[in-house]
C-alpha cells in the first residue's frame, strides 16, 4: 500500500540552532526505513563559488547529498545569496529582492515529485525577512504545511522555543513536532529544561540529539510525522 506523501516546514528557535542538521537526521532515518525523501533549503545565504563559477551554500548541499530523490541544485535551493547575512541584506548587496510569490512558484515546482517525505528548510529564525513586509514564514503560510521546530538546548531556550511555537500557531498552522539540539557539551540542567519543553510546547518531541556524539535512531521518533 503506497503511503501519503509528507512535507514539513523545519523552523529554528533562532539562526545557528542546528536546522540543516536535524533535517539531515530525519532524512536519513526516514530513507532507512525505506522511504523516498526530499530536502529542500528554499532561501540561502552564505556561499561560495563552485569550480564553475556558480554559487553554492553548504547546508543546500548537505541536503542534497542525503536526499534520496537526486534533484538538480537549483530546484533544492533556488536562492542562493553569497553574502552570510539576514537573507534580504544579502538580496540587497547584489540588488535583488525577494518576492515571497515566486518563492512558492519555485517551490512548489520541486514538490512536484514522487516522495514520501519532504522537509522545507527555513533560513534563521521564523520571522526572517524576505523583504520589509514578508517573511520567510509566509512561505509555509501560503503552502499550508505543518511546522517541526529545531530547539537549540541552551541558555534562553525556554522563551525562545514558546514564542516561537505561539507564532506559529498565530499563523495558523500546526506544529507536528519538535526536536532538541544540544549545542554545547554538559548544559546545565539540560533534562530540567527537556522536562520543561515537553510542558511548554504543544507538540510531541521527536528526539533530544546529544552533543558531538552519533546518532542512535531510537534517538529520533518519525511516528508522529510519517504515521
Amino acid at each position: 500500500m503506497r503511503r501519503q506523501r509528507r512535507v514539513f516546514f523545519v523552523a529554528g528557535t533562532d539562526t545557528g540552532v542546528g536546522k540543516t542538521y536535524v533535517t539531515q537526521r530525519l532524512l536519513t532515518e526516514a530513507a532507512h526505513q525505506g522511504l523516498r525523501t526530499l530536502g529542500l533549503k528554499p532561501v540561502a545565504a552564505g556561499a561560495e563559488p563552485d569550480a564553475q563559477g556558480a554559487l553554492r551554500n553548504e547546508d543546500a548541499l548537505a541536503l542534497q547529498a542525503v536526499s534520496t530523490l537526486k534533484l538538480s541544485y537549483e530546484q533544492v535551493n533556488p536562492i542562493c545569496l553569497e553574502a552570510a547575512w539576514a537573507p534580504h541584506l544579502a538580496a540587497q548587496k547584489v540588488g535583488k529582492k525577494l518576492r515571497l510569490n515566486l518563492l512558492v512558484g519555485q517551490v512548489r515546482g520541486s514538490l512536484a515529485q514522487d516522495v514520501d517525505l519532504v522537509l522545507i528548510e527555513g533560513a534563521g529564525g521564523w520571522r526572517t525577512p524576505l523583504n520589509d513586509r514578508e517573511f520567510l514564514s509566509g512561505l509555509a503560510q501560503e503552502l499550508n504545511l505543518p511546522v517541526i521546530l529545531v530547539v537549540g538546548m541552551r541558555l534562553g531556550c525556554l522563551s525562545h522555543a514558546r514564542l516561537t511555537a505561539e507564532a506559529i500557531e498565530r499563523d495558523g498552522l500546526r506544529l507536528a513536532g519538535w526536536v532538541g539540539n544540544s549545542l554545547e557539551e554538559g548544559m546545565l540542567e539540560q533534562e530540567a529544561n527537556v522536562d520543561a519543553l515537553r510542558a511548554l510546547i504543544p507538540a510531541p518531541c521527536l528526539g533530544i540529539l546529544p552533543w558531538s556524539v552519533p546518532v542512535h535512531p531510537d534517538e529520533l521518533n518519525l511516528g508522529p510525522l510519517i504515521n
